[in-house]
């Protein structure tokens, strides 16, 4: 069975030999990478399972790593792990969403970070076999026949909550801000613009039923779509 493997990007040394030690004594393999460019292109060459990303990077930082990542078909499912040495900084990257899974800020203790990285690679992702479907916690939605199911049969899902719920579970466990959320409504309802994204969701709950609380708030941050739910 092959080692799950880690890239971490990180420019301060002696903190990349810490990860580097810990994780490969947790069973990892590790590649490494110093600026924000080659990191950028070993992931998109060895495709690893998990990223340890540093915000503050030389050449290009962090935020616009991620953002490459999450646009590239290929990479856009790795599971990304921020790093950032500000504490305020953390509502910037959890508001504005801008890809990573997970963030924690430095200093922090090995034993939890690896915890993390472990719960990060657990959870479960969309299924990639088919790229225009995804299917969790009983609900299927279909994108090429734009059909929404449950166990209670077809969901009548208006542009807008097909869009947001697309959205949502394509990434799950990942939270999105309210903007974000509503930039996916631009297009076949003119009027998403003219509403919060909250009416939307509120709506979308309803019409999922009993299944509504697989569609989680992230408070200070938007809306989420869970990787687990409790009972099931």
């Amino acid at each position: 069975m092959s080692k799950p493997t880690v890239l971490i990007v990180e420019d301060e040394r002696s903190l990349q030999d810490v990860l580097s030690y810990n994780l490969s004594n947790e069973g990892f393999e590790v590649v490494t990478a110093s600026d924000g460019q080659d990191g950028l292109q070993r992931a998109q060459r060895m495709l690893p399972d998990i990223i340890l990303l540093d915000l503050m990077l030389p050449v290009i930082d962090g935020l616009q790593v991620c953002r490459q990542l999450r646009s590239d078909p290929r990479t856009q499912h790795i599971r990304i792990l921020m790093l950032t040495a500000k504490s305020e900084e953390v509502d910037e990257i959890v508001g504005f969403s801008m890809g990573a899974d997970d963030y924690v800020t430095k200093p922090f203790k090995i034993k939890p970070l690896i915890h993390r990285i472990k719960a990060l690679l657990r959870r479960p992702k969309p299924d990639q076999s088919n790229s225009e479907r995804l299917a969790m916690h009983g609900i299927e939605i279909d994108r090429v026949n734009h059909v929404v199911r449950s166990d209670e049969g077809d969901l009548p899902l208006t542009p807008t909550e097909f869009k947001l719920l697309w959205t949502l579970m394509r990434q799950p466990g990942r939270p999105f801000s309210r903007n974000e959320l509503m930039d996916t409504s631009r297009g076949e309802d003119a009027n998403a613009l003219e509403r919060t994204i909250d009416v939307h969701i509120r709506s979308l709950r309803q019409k999922l039923g009993g299944l509504a609380d697989a569609v989680e708030t992230v408070r200070g941050v938007g809306y989420r779509f869970r990787p687990d739910r409790e009972g099931v």
